[in-house]
């Protein structure tokens, strides 16, 4: 009897050892920045210097209202980090380079190193924020740009002219297996020239995507060659200032570019014929376009190039967020 007691005592102490340290909860820090110096510090730069690297924990920096006219970098050993603004129209993350300014050695910046903000981490969100490039239109001027996994950002703004929003993923990556997913729910977008751009996946939902004055093309994606999706907007409104009959939905960066918008408002500043091949008649054979119940008055489909799609509603149902976003690790992408 003492035999089979000790035994049963064993097994217990053993479980419980084991659910105390499988039911421990890491505490998630939080972080005030303020410009007023009422917060923990008065940068985001110095916020983001002080997280940890390669933790389980996310950390929170909450970010009062203010301009702050900076350059963010969040460094692929950052641990899982959320910004939260106010909202966006009071709280302004904002820079000025361009690609063709010169650095220190005299060279120029380039399209990559002109961001206001390089997002190399995974597992980064943002909230009710607004992304700046306020260059002006002096060509590539960058607002964000990531090459993380499981990137998300909601109620947000993206400001600039060209290039505004650069979801690099693994464009100069020697590794093309790396995954970079992207979310953008409830956001608004603008720029005048491929101003949606890179080689990353990005779901965008319930978006306001918006050619400024002179604008030319949406999207110039660089999709890895094997990778099923690129962009996809869902239920977005396709709408702006430039000419009508003025703006394309995207051309090629890449020659295996994928684009598709689905159920989409379309205003009538988009070109009837929908889609450019940047001048590489070769691109039309690699590239996937496609639509699927587009409106509006830019919806119209009779005069869209011979090469782009028009998905069937069976077609359509794979572009969902989650079929595209889940990926084999079963990302939340709505839980920030």
């Amino acid at each position: 009897m003492s035999a089979i007691f000790k035994s049963f005592f064993t097994v217990f102490s053993v479980f419980v050892i084991f659910l105390s340290i499988f039911s421990f909860k890491t505490t998630d820090e939080t972080i005030v920045v303020s410009k007023d110096r009422k917060g923990d510090f008065t940068t985001i730069q110095e916020a983001i210097n002080s997280v940890k690297n390669n933790t389980q924990k996310q950390t929170k920096i909450i970010i009062k209202p203010g301009i702050y006219r900076e350059k963010i970098i969040i460094s692929n050993i950052k641990s899982a980090i959320i910004l939260i603004g106010e909202n966006p129209e009071n709280t302004i993350l904002v820079y000025g380079d361009h690609a063709s300014k010169q650095t220190a050695e005299g060279k120029n910046m380039g399209t990559t190193g002109s961001s206001t903000i390089f997002i190399f981490s995974d597992d980064f969100s943002a909230k009710n924020i607004t992304f700046q490039n306020d260059a002006g239109p002096v060509g590539q001027a960058v607002a964000v740009l990531t090459t993380g996994d499981r990137i998300a950002f909601e109620n947000c703004r993206f400001l600039g002219f060209q290039d505004t929003l650069y979801t690099k993923g693994a464009q100069d990556n020697p590794d093309k297996s790396k995954v970079s997913r992207n979310y953008f729910k409830n956001c608004y977008i603008e720029g005048t020239t491929d101003y949606i751009f890179g080689a990353g996946t990005a779901v965008f939902e319930n978006c306001t995507i918006y050619s400024k004055k002179n604008a030319s093309y949406i999207t110039a994606a660089s999709t890895i060659e094997g990778k099923e999706f690129g962009y996809v907007f869902i239920n977005c409104n396709l709408t702006g200032d430039a000419n009508q009959n003025s703006v394309y939905l995207g051309r090629p960066w890449r020659p295996f570019a994928k684009t598709v918008y689905i159920n989409c408002a379309i205003d009538s500043i988009i070109i009837p014929e929908g889609w450019h091949n940047w001048s590489k008649s070769e691109a039309e054979k690699t590239t996937f376009y496609a639509e699927y119940n587009s409106k509006g008055l830019g919806g119209n489909i009779s005069k869209r190039v011979s090469w782009s799609h028009q998905l069937t509603k069976q077609q359509s149902k794979k572009y969902t967020a989650k079929n595209i976003l889940s990926g084999k690790d079963n990302w939340n992408y709505k839980k920030f």
